[in-house]
């Protein structure tokens, strides 16, 4: 304690990145006269008798070698599906047992799950659009393959058979041509949309999964939604001119969002998800872009997100500051930088409080048990990398381990966390979240 009563508090090396240590100075409670060999004695004995020790809070559970340009995902029932030299192979994530094995088959660019099925295209030099195999994630066996890109729709298990317009935002939710939604046990076609010219897609989740819709903005300037079960046009409306793309309009709080101009400036417009009826027009007021925050909306604009109410666009709450926010599983994550860098911690969608501090760390792709974040970061010049869990209700992360050096592309999954190692090697860590 200090002159004045109050208790100083030592840093004994959190903040660089090492575990708080609980050892200090004390009083013996033998007397100084106590003879050192009986000393020794009592201490072997005390050792003897005490218990195992603690399990460390990191263990490599197993590893396998992967090349550079190999790809990896997590299942929900606890996968780990590689691909080494184009041979996709299943391993469970408690065990490490070898489940089942793919053929043979040219590398994949990136392995995307839905509904029991793994989405393969592979790598291609020159003109032409790969195909799209789909492989059962419970056998691993091929159940069909399609011509072109095959994409998912947010809130759905809807697979749907597009050709890809390439853009300034890349390749996915641009499209031209026929939309196909495909059977995912035989992967025939079930109805075709058709695209005169190109059309911005996204999905429009909702309550339940045979609920959710297709939105397409055509280039004409109209906005159609469709029925996912039949491909009807539900609805459609002429909206404003804008720069459409993957990001816009955005869907939050179950009202579509468009950015577009204005009079004199920027606007945000808002239309029912259902009628395609605008329910409000207000001021962008310098966002730039536009994010599902929960049941609200976060505006991103220039040092600054306010989140609204999209069902009215009445402000909720902003924060100066901040550059974005990102969904992370059931969490919602607060950055101050670009480019998703130097994020600020878990935030209340509802009122934009900081629940979990996050200085310093970076969350990890994937969510650990009941909610639980894992976080990274790197310190001692890059020489370790630490890992931490974020426990909701908890104001800082708490410690469980370093990282061997040159270990990155990390995932996260219930009590595992899988990253790759300068080694040419997958390493599956078993981990206690406390």
């Amino acid at each position: 304690m200090d002159d004045t009563g109050g208790m100083i508090v030592i840093d004994l090396g959190y903040e660089r990145g090492e575990p708080p240590s609980y050892r200090a100075p004390g009083h013996s409670t033998f007397p100084s006269w106590f003879p050192a060999a009986l000393l020794g004695a009592f201490v072997l004995l005390f050792a003897g008798a005490s218990a195992a020790p603690a399990k460390p809070p990191m263990t490599p559970l197993f590893r396998l070698q992967i090349g550079p340009a190999d790809t990896y995902a997590v299942t929900e029932d606890g996968q780990l599906l590689a691909q080494t030299f184009g041979l996709l192979t299943s391993y469970g994530l408690g065990d490490g047992v070898m489940r089942w094995q793919a053929g043979q088959s040219t590398p994949a660019y990136r392995l995307r799950l839905s509904g029991g099925l793994v989405l393969m295209r592979p790598w291609t030099v020159g003109a032409g659009e790969p195909a799209t195999t789909a492989v059962s994630t419970f056998t691993g066996a091929a159940q069909w393959e399609r011509a072109g890109s095959v994409v998912t729709v947010a809130g759905s298990d809807a697979l749907l058979a597009v050709s890809s317009v390439r853009s300034l935002t890349g390749t996915g939710r641009r499209v031209q041509g026929p939309i196909q939604a495909i059977d995912a046990l035989t992967g025939e076609t079930v109805w075709t949309v058709r695209v005169p010219s190109t059309a911005v897609l996204l999905g429009v989740p909702g309550v339940a999964d045979d609920e959710s819709r297709m939105l397409l903005v055509h280039d004409d300037r109209t906005l159609a939604v469709h029925d996912l079960n039949t491909g009807r046009r539900l609805a459609s409306t002429t909206v404003p001119p804008a720069d459409y793309n993957p990001d816009n309009p955005a869907v939050a709080g179950g009202v579509i969002l468009l950015r577009h101009p204005g009079t004199v400036a920027p606007e945000i417009s808002a239309y029912d998800p259902v009628t395609l009826r605008q329910l409000w027009t207000a001021p962008a007021d310098g966002a730039y872009q536009v994010e599902a925050c929960g049941m609200l909306a976060c505006l991103a604009g220039p040092g600054q997100v306010r989140a609204i109410d999209p069902a009215t666009g009445d402000q909720r709450w902003s924060h100066r500051g901040w550059q974005s926010v990102v969904q992370y599983g059931a969490s919602l994550i607060a950055y101050s930088g670009s480019d998703d860098t130097d994020p600020v911690g878990v935030i209340d969608p509802l009122t934009g409080t900081v629940r979990v501090d996050f200085a310093g760390w970076r969350p990890v792709t994937g969510t650990g048990t009941d909610g639980n974040l894992l976080l990274i970061r790197s310190v001692d010049d890059g020489a370790r990398t630490m890992v931490a869990v974020a426990h909701p209700g908890d104001l800082r992360p708490r410690l469980l381990a370093a990282l061997p050096s040159g270990t990155g592309d990390c995932q996260a999954a219930p009590a595992r966390l899988i990253c790759r190692t300068m080694y040419g090697e997958l390493v599956v860590w078993a981990y206690q979240e406390g």
